[in-house]
């Protein structure tokens, strides 16, 4: 999930093994170029806005401004939502 902005625009993708042609409202994208910063989250998804919270605390207290472009990427689901893990990046400037 790339969060774009903060409106918040998004684009919802996966991840495939080469270049494909684009059908309908299905297109080729990328994720934003550049260094960031990263943390895991683990469990439920519904706590996911902490993580972010974290990851924008580490960057202001290491003295890193934000891009704005942020997007997280979902591991596989578990049966236990405990287990279940998430990255969180965020661009950096």
């Amino acid at each position: 999930m790339l969060y774009k902005n903060r409106r918040p625009e998004v684009e919802v993708g996966v991840l495939v093994s080469g270049p494909f042609q684009a059908e309908g409202p299905v297109r080729l994208s990328a994720l934003p170029a550049g260094e960031v910063t990263i943390a895991t989250h683990r469990g439920d998804y519904g706590n996911l806005g902490a993580t972010h919270e974290a990851v924008r605390d580490y960057a202001a207290a290491h003295g890193r401004a934000l891009a704005g472009p942020c997007w997280e990427i979902y591991g596989h689901a578990t049966p236990n939502p405990s287990q279940t893990e998430t990255k969180v990046l965020w661009l950096l400037r």
